[in-house]
Parts: C-alpha cells; structure tokens; sequence
C-alpha cells in the first residue's frame, strides 16, 4: 500500500479536529437569508483553502492510523482473490477479435486484439491468463500511457471499421476533459491529429477518414457535434449539431447495423433523436421525432422479417425483410412501450402516429430499452425490481409468407432467466452479424459470468466466470429480499447478503419476506438472526438508478467478519418503475430520506441489526441521501460513509454557473426562480440543516476528489467543517489528484476500498476480527 494512507507527512493531533475559520457569508433568496460560515472554501486555487484540505487530510489519516495493519490486511485480501494477470473473454468485430487484459503488478489494463480464423469463427479462444496470445496486437497499453501522472482514465476508445486506426481520449487530471488523439496502428504512432478539452464518446465514421466528436459549453454540458476529417487541422473541423437549451446533453453514436449515425440528445424529462446515413457522414442529420416535453424516447434500427411488419390478411410480401425503427417511448406510457415506426427518408419526418405498437405498455413492467442484430432482438426490462432480458428470433418459421405468424402474437420475447430470486441478468448483442449473443449472469453470491447463448436452442454454454482465488464457495453465502414499510404505508425492497455461517438464524420475528411470514422459519424463508449483526445498509435513491444484485470481491472481506451487506431500494431509483422514480425527486424528494430510515428502522425493529451495529453508506447523491438521512434519524446510526456526497445542493442548484446545475432541475427543481422548490431544497439539504448540537450525531466520513466537476470538493469540505464544528466526529478524506469516480488505477482503488471498509469494520466493533 501507498504510503499516503500509512504515514501521514505531518503529526497533528489527533483529539481535535483542525480549526476551519468562520468567515460569513450571506445568501438571500426569496426572503430567505441564510449565514455560510464556509463558502470561502470555494475558492480552489486559494492557498489557504488547500493548506487547510491538506490538514484535514492529515488529520484523517493521523486519526486512523490505528487501523493501519488492519487496511493492509485487507488490501491483501482484496488482492489475494483477485487473479491480478487476467483477460476478458474476446469479442469480435469485423475481422479480429478485441479483448483487454491485466499484468500483476500493473494498474490499467492493456487493449489487444488478434485476427479471426474465418467468415465463421463467431466462438471467442479460449485464452490462458498470462499466456502469449498467437496473433495479438497491443492497441492501447493504459499504463504506458499513465506513465508520470497521478491519475489517468479513458474517454474514448474506438477502432476504424477497416481496422487500420484508433481513436483515443485521455484525462490526466480527474476533470473529465479529454484530449483525443488517433494512432496508426501499423506503425503504433500517433498523427498529427488532436483535439484538446473534448468530452467522452468520439468515434469514427464508417469510411474511416471521418471523426465525431463533443465539446461542452461552460457548466460542462456536451452541446456540440464536431466532424473532424482526419489530416485536416483543427480549425477546418464542422459543427455538425448544437443544442443550446442548457437542459439538453448531447451524445452522438452509430446504430449497431452501423447504417446510421445518430445524435441523441435528452434532459432529465425529454428526448430527441437525429440521423444520417453513414455512407454520406458530411450530409444533414434529421430528426426522428420532434421532441415534445416530457416525452422521452430512444431509437434502434432494426431489420426484420415480414412476419413482424405486415399485417396477416396483407398480400404476401415480394420484400424479404423491412427497415424499421425501433422506438422505446413514454407518451402516455408511464412505463414506455415499444413501437416500430418506418424510417424517415432523408428530408423527411415519420409522425409518431405511423408507428405500430409491438410491446405494450403494462404498468408492472418498466421497459429499459432494446438492441437489434440481424438474428435477432433482446428486450431490457424491469419487473418485481429485478433487471430482465428477453430475446426474440428474427429467424422466419418458414420460408414462404404464407403461414407467418400473426404480428399480434409475434413479438413473443423469451426471458432469459438463472433461477435465483435474486439476480442481474443481461443479454449482450455485440456486433450486427453475430449469430449468437453473451449473456451475462451475476448475484450478490454468484461471481460475474458470461455465457454464450444459443437463440435457436437455448443452449448456454460458459465462456468466464470471474475468478475469485483462495477457495470461495458461493454456497457459504445466502442472499434475500426484504420489505420495509415507509411512513406513507410504501413497501420499500431491501436485498441482504450475508455469510450463513457468520449469521445465526431463530425464529422469525414477523418479519416480512419475499416468501412471506413464517413464524418457524429461519435463514432465507423469512427469519430474523438470532442475535443482531453488524450491518452495512447502502442507498442511492437518485435519477431512476437501479442498484441490482452484483458480486463484489471487497465486500467478501466484510462477509467474513460477520457483517451483513444491505441494499435499500428507495423511491429516486428506478428499481420499481418510473412511478418509483417520480415519487422520489422535485417535491416527493423527502420520500428517498424517509424511505431509507424505515429501511433502518425495519432492519432494527426485526432484528436484523441494532442501531449501535448499523452504517450507513451512499456515494454522489447518495451522499445526499445518507447525509439527509443522518439529520432526520442521528440516533439510528452507529457510522455514516458519504462519498463524494451531494450534500450542499441547495447552494449548487442556485448557481447555473456549476457544472450539471441547469441540466439537474427536472430532477431537484429550480429554487433559484421557484419559492417553493427553494423553502423545499432547504428543508432538507444536509449541510444547512446540520443540528445545532451535533455531538450526538454518529461517527461519519466524507471522501471527496479536488479535481471532481460533478460533485464538487467544496460540498463535502463545509458539510464536515460544519458538523465539527457542531460537535459531530465527522472526518473529511480528499484526493487531490482524483475527479468524481474517484482514485484511478485498480491497486489504488483497491486501497482506497480498505481505507473505507477498515473505518466501517472499526465502527463496528469489528477492527480486531
């Protein structure tokens, strides 16, 4: 490990917090005034506000360095399961197969291919970690390009169609602008071509000669489409599309039958698609449809058989198959409903009343979104807040249309599913001809696996499951769906995952289960532990986010010495539809706070755990969430992790200056023009309604990034000023060089894991064990 998190450079003490200077600032709106103590902590290039940063950060690390041997032990355990020399199950796309893999010892992974042995070679090679591969070429070796910075991360990468170029965006700050360059991969040198300050998502024109490219405005919004041609300078570069309206992101992209490009832009409520041939990528895009506010809608284009398209008493078709477009939308569909719509001729628009309903509505199932390949379809959905994947054959039963099936009956999508109550399952398309596709298959129990499936049989066969060294048995470990029930009469989900033999089961206390109460029941038919255990119950709760089941090495660390790992799938999340979601932002927002203390309160009233053996956990806006959380409900928690914590959001949303605030008001609303949005913000934001007397408030620790634009370092840093000074035992952990994800490289995330998880084990009483 880094001595950063063992030796701390200075001593200070380690009884009481670092003084932070009172400095007030007013804030008036709508009659409102509210006194800052800590907004000069805004200032990023003032000195003193990095001098005072880097003494809460030593601070921290003095505070901790008791649990110095135990983030080690834990670093190592992470390290000891993870197969550090390591490859990811090949991929193909014209005519090589693309893969990454990892080096032990080495932080990133390195980008490689090798060439296909045929038209019909569509079964990835079985590749040995470590062993040379025949054929490969290296494209892009990330640590050779990090060499000599402190973070490095990836924004874009892409390979030409004829496979001669590569197309890459590097950010060496943690500020999410990237410089994107183009390497010639025979010779592995890069051309003159470069673009500075762009935003993730480049890529190449099918012709190869062509880029697209983003560039963001001054609150770092993607606004514009740029062409580049390649050879050119960058003063001969094209906007091709530019969205002014500041509640608009834009992306731009290629359908996967790589006929079309696309540019798809959308607010939090609203959305709109444009598209051009991509045989003639200096043409004129055209919309879709036009947007129409608060109708959110994607596009897929898709090519399908008559039996899909034409109805059943229609002449039998002298055409084999139909260009359409798939289009997921919500107008007057809650949960969206899938349409095919004929494609717009270039110059034209199709109205929305052309389409044909394929997918209905159904208020149970939320729709997500769809993929075509030549073979077939594979619908994403959401039921019973659990992530599906379904698929549809395109394949004709028979090869007259005759006896085709009746369109109303025809789209007949069949789920993919592993058996367990709790899973994430996914089907991945890949490329346009491929015959078959990979799914994907995990659970808080089950290591990440991918399969190959069959769509004419079924038949799955498994090409990985992610190694998981030192003898693990997913048979150790159990997993189960709880319901809370919200002080509005909600029930809210909660999925646990704990170590069987770790966890001792009684009777049940009445507990509500998925399978119902049982009062004999006991382990994961519904009964509470004997005794409470330490548990760590994690929220998010924001921008219809679905936290599904997922395996996590790390958190085997904490399995293992007895805690109980929770998931609380509160309202603001998507996990329940998007009704789920509307009763949790603008102002049903207190629903995701409340939601997640009748989570707590549920796990402690049966049993599961005490309050004195609960933390809270919840990063970006879940930081809100926790920190929110912590003023309503001090009592009911033992230790609070907020991680990059949206917890000065009031102050942000006030401000269309910062990055994300304009963009964010459909989800939070607009207190700087709205009275009520504003007394509503500030009835709940954590930092200005900190308690007075906060010596009661549980043991909490906010980790932050100086480099982040999402969430901004400044947040956290006067939220836990704030709380010190409170008397709350509050400690502020900040990467200087680290943007909003955080740390980059896998050792150093890995070390940042320990530090976070030995703070949650010594909270918990477990720093020993």
């Amino acid at each position: 490990m880094s001595d950063a998190l063992t030796h701390p450079e200075t001593a200070p003490s380690t009884t009481e917090s670092p003084s932070t200077a009172r400095r007030p600032a007013e804030r008036t709106f709508h009659g409102d005034t509210f006194i800052d103590d800590y907004e000069w902590l805004r200032k990023k290039e003032d000195p003193e506000v990095v001098a005072h940063l880097e003494a809460q950060n030593s601070w921290t690390l003095a505070r901790q360095e008791h649990l110095a041997p135990l983030r080690q032990t834990l670093f190592d355990e992470i390290k000891g399961r993870t197969l550090e020399t390591d490859l990811s199950v090949p991929s193909r796309d014209g005519d090589w197969w693309y893969y990454a893999r990892t080096v032990e010892g080495q932080q990133y992974p390195i980008h490689a291919r090798y060439p296909v042995a045929g038209p019909d070679d569509w079964t990835p090679r079985v590749l040995e970690p470590g062993e040379p591969v025949p054929g490969e070429q290296v494209l892009l070796d990330q640590n050779a390009e990090a060499e000599g910075y402190d973070f490095f991360a990836l924004g874009s990468l892409d390979v030409s169609d004829d496979g001669a170029r590569l197309l890459y965006a590097t950010d060496t700050a943690g500020d999410e602008r990237y410089t994107l360059r183009v390497r010639d991969l025979a010779t592995g040198e890069d051309l003159r071509d470069e673009v500075r300050d762009t935003a993730p998502g480049a890529m190449f024109a099918p012709d190869g000669e062509h880029i697209f490219y983003l560039t963001v405005d001054e609150a770092w919004r993607p606004w514009r489409v740029w062409r580049h041609r390649l050879g050119t300078t960058g003063s001969d570069d094209v906007v091709v599309f530019e969205e002014p309206d500041e509640r608009y992101w834009v992306g731009v992209g290629l359908s996967r039958s790589k006929k079309y490009l696309q540019i798809e832009l959308g607010s939090k409520v609203t959305s709109e698609s444009w598209l051009l041939e991509s045989d003639d990528p200096t043409g004129e895009f055209r919309v879709v449809w036009p947007r129409r506010e608060g109708v959110e809608y994607t596009v897929e284009h898709a090519v399908l058989p008559p039996s899909l398209v034409e109805p059943v008493e229609a002449p039998v078709s002298t055409s084999s198959t139909h260009d359409v477009l798939l289009i997921l939308h919500n107008k007057d569909a809650l949960n969206f409903e899938l349409v095919s719509s004929p494609v717009p001729a270039p110059g034209e628009t199709v109205p929305p009343e052309a389409a044909t309903v394929v997918v209905p509505h159904d208020p149970a199932v939320r729709l997500e979104g769809v993929s075509a390949s030549e073979r077939y379809l594979v619908l994403y959905y959401r039921r019973e807040a659990i992530s599906r994947s379904a698929v549809l054959s395109l394949v004709e039963p028979v090869e007259t249309g005759l006896d085709r099936l009746d369109p109303r009956v025809a789209w007949d999508f069949q789920e993919i599913s592993f058996g367990q109550s709790l899973e994430s399952v996914g089907a991945g398309v890949g490329v346009w001809e491929q015959p078959n596709l990979k799914v994907g298959y995990t659970s808080f129990v089950t290591p990440s696996s991918l399969y190959l499936y069959d769509v004419a049989s079924g038949e799955r066969t498994l090409l990985k499951q992610q190694p998981v060294l030192g003898g693990y048995d997913p048979g150790d470990y159990d997993q189960r769906r709880e319901w809370a029930v919200a002080e509005d009469g909600t029930r809210v989900p909660i999925s646990l995952v704990w170590r069987k033999d770790k966890v001792r089961f009684g009777v049940s206390t009445g507990s509500t289960s998925e399978g119902g109460t049982n009062p004999e029941s006991s382990t994961a038919d519904g009964g509470a532990p004997a005794e409470p255990a330490p548990l760590l119950l994690y929220g998010y709760g924001a921008y219809e986010s679905s936290i599904d089941p997922y395996f996590s090495v790390p958190r085997l660390s904490l399995l293992d010495r007895g805690i109980v790992f929770a998931v609380a799938h509160v309202r603001g999340g998507g996990e329940m539809g998007r009704a789920w979601y509307d009763d949790g932002k603008l102002a049903a927002k207190r629903n995701t706070f409340t939601d997640f203390v009748a989570c707590g309160r549920h796990l402690v009233g049966t049993g599961w755990t005490a309050s004195d053996r609960l933390v809270a956990d919840g990063g970006s806006a879940g930081g809100l969430l926790v920190g929110a959380a912590t003023n309503l409900a001090p009592e009911l928690f033992a230790g609070v992790l907020a991680g990059v914590p949206f917890v000065d959001a009031l102050t942000s949303m006030l401000d269309p200056t910062l990055p994300l605030t304009v963009t964010e008001r459909d989800e939070w609303g607009d207190p700087l023009d709205d009275p009520e949005v504003y007394a509503y913000m500030r009835s709940y934001t954590p930092y200005e309604n900190v308690a007075d007397d906060a010596s009661r408030y549980p043991r909490i620790l906010a980790t932050t990034s100086f480099n982040d634009t999402r969430v901004l370092y400044v947040e956290p840093a006067k939220w836990v000023a704030r709380l010190q000074a409170a008397g709350a035992p509050a400690m502020l952990k900040i990467e200087m060089s680290a943007g909003h994800g955080g740390v980059s490289g896998r050792y150093s995330a890995w070390e940042q894991i320990a530090f976070e998880h030995a703070w949650v084990l010594d909270v918990l009483g477990l720093a020993d064990h």
